[in-house]
């Protein structure tokens, strides 16, 4: 299986943290912060990728992405703003 560059391409959501760090004091993201979100974004696109390969059926597809983007965004919130509190929410 060959990776081509599109595979890669949604790290580019990276530039708009970055982007914003330029513009406002209010975003500070250490380099570990693009690291985490990185392999975030890149589980996630891989894994849709791959239902999307192996899933024929529409409705099996769509619950299976829907689930993937749900547990992405509490994932994600989580280590945003600590919602669970839990002790990796960075706080």
């Amino acid at each position: 299986m060959k990776i081509k560059w599109f595979d890669f391409s949604y790290l580019l959501l990276l530039l708009l943290p970055m982007l914003g760090m330029f513009i406002s004091n209010e975003i500070n993201w250490s380099v570990f912060d693009f690291i985490i979100m990185g392999i975030l974004i890149l589980s996630m696109s891989f894994g849709i990728k791959q239902v999307l390969r192996t899933t024929r059926n529409i409705k099996n597809r769509s619950l299976i992405i829907g689930i993937i983007l749900i547990i992405f965004i509490i994932v994600w919130i989580e280590l945003a703003v600590g919602i669970f509190e839990s002790p990796f929410a960075g706080s």
